[in-house]
């Protein structure tokens, strides 16, 4: 991919400080991402369709507050706002803890709780994202992704399994209390942080809607942007479907306890980090067009394993659910990693945070809406029927990525033709001009960007 050597952005004290912070921060969140379903499932015994509100309250405030949020921070200092949101975040999950020890917790906390922190997280990741391009020289941007990413897999590596262990000796409510520890680092790196951003001229401010419109017309208008929003969206629905019942089929139907759950979680991680390492070379192999239908499709296909697992019991579920997982965060990142550079190459610097909301109010304002409705099939015709559900829609998610200009492209568009593509006239942004060819679960979920 194009963009400077990894090893030329850990030569900026700025870059460290933020990779350091966020490494801490990602692996603190695997203690949160298996304590707080198997808190759910087994402390509170949750049914389905509570585990759909609670999942729908993890991800609503990108529908709710996404396309805003954009707007908001493309006027404030993006460091200000990490800062504030894992401020935010930690506060919340410390109080998960407090109220168990209390004898008071109820599944209602949890899912306000989980609502509070997915806020906080809009306004962080939309911040996340516009920020990189403005810490890092233009042609690092690829290679920051990819650095971020390759280590926060490697955190999540090790996180799934230690907790799922912990969770044997410790109560979940307990495992909260790293997660919100490791938001804490996350703000004394920040704090370590130096940029050079400059605060939004006041005067050029227009109407929040109006700057809002601005974000969603950019990525309509964008037709690499809009084919890949539409499948992310898509694949991210149909994997929402199938997260949201996933802790109850593994530790109810299949009955691999919590401890093969957190493996499960683990493979993954360990596929997402080979696929974060391998990304920039698959791209000059296949092509970075053509990287991304192919990750989006064998996503699809390897979701096929999770169903099957339901013939299977004990270790055998978990070795075949394990591989579906390895693949499954493979891919993902190829595709992440690819897509959001290519998305960051596009956008003007002034539209990156609108650019990124209005991505993540559609790719991941789908979810809420897909955890209640898993909730309510599951409760009507089981959690293995779901899971078909879902992986026959994950796999048509690839459609509009392949009968797109990405099919044909091995090199994306870059930084120079993103200003040629917010002209005014629509065909003098056409993708395949400037190259030479001619694109979950922020994006495939999980994980999805």
């Amino acid at each position: 991919m194009p963009g400077a050597p990894a090893a030329s952005v850990r030569r900026s004290p700025s870059f460290l400080w933020l990779w350091g912070g966020q490494t801490v921060s990602v692996f603190g969140e695997q203690f949160t991402g298996l304590a707080v379903p198997v808190l759910a499932v087994t402390l509170l015994h949750a049914v389905a369709w509570q585990m759909g509100v609670l999942g729908a309250a993890s991800t609503a405030a990108f529908l709710i507050v996404g396309l805003p949020a954009g707007a908001w921070v493309d006027r404030w200092m993006k460091r200000r706002v990490l800062i504030l949101a894992d401020v935010v975040r930690a506060v919340a999950l410390a109080l998960v803890p407090i109220l168990w020890f209390a004898g008071v917790l109820q599944i209602w906390h949890l899912i306000v709780i989980v609502a509070i922190v997915g806020v906080a997280s809009v306004f962080f990741d939309v911040s996340y994202q516009s920020y990189i391009p403005l810490l890092v020289q233009p042609t690092q941007v690829g290679s920051a992704n990819s650095t971020l990413e390759a280590t926060a897999q490697v955190a999540r590596i090790g996180g799934p399994g230690l907790a799922g262990a912990l969770l044997t000796v410790v109560s979940a409510p307990v495992l909260l209390i790293a997660d919100a520890i490791s938001y804490l680092v996350s703000v004394l790196s920040l704090l370590r942080v130096r940029d050079h951003e400059v605060p939004a001229d006041p005067t050029l401010r227009q109407p929040l809607h109006r700057e809002i419109a601005d974000g969603v017309r950019f990525v309509w208008g964008q037709p690499l942007i809009r084919s890949i929003s539409a499948t992310t969206a898509t694949s991210n629905f149909f994997s929402t479907l199938a997260q949201t019942i996933y802790p109850l089929y593994a530790l109810r139907e299949l009955g691999i306890g919590s401890l093969g759950f957190g493996i499960t979680l683990s493979a993954g991680a360990v596929g997402g980090l080979l696929g974060a390492v391998a990304t920039p070379r698959l791209a000059r192999w296949i092509g970075e067009g053509r990287v991304i239908v192919v990750s989006a499709i064998a996503y699809g296909l390897v979701f096929i394993l999770v169903p099957v697992a339901s013939l299977l019991h004990g270790p055998a579920a978990v070795v075949v659910l394990s591989a579906g997982e390895f693949v499954t965060g493979f891919m993902v990142l190829v595709y992440n990693i690819t897509q959001v550079t290519m998305r960051q190459r596009l956008c003007p610097p002034r539209l990156l945070g609108r650019m990124n909301a209005s991505i993540r109010c559609f790719v991941w304002g789908v979810m809420p809406i897909a955890a209640l409705i898993s909730g309510a099939i599951a409760g009507g015709i089981g959690l293995v029927p779901t899971l078909w559900i879902a992986f026959a829609g994950g796999l048509g998610a690839a459609v509009f990525v392949l009968f797109s200009p990405l099919t044909g492209m091995r090199v994306l568009p870059t930084e120079l033709d993103a200003q040629a593509q917010v002209t005014p006239e629509p065909e003098s942004g056409a993708p395949g001009e400037p190259t030479p060819e001619g694109p979950g679960p922020s994006d495939p979920a999980p994980s999805a960007d």
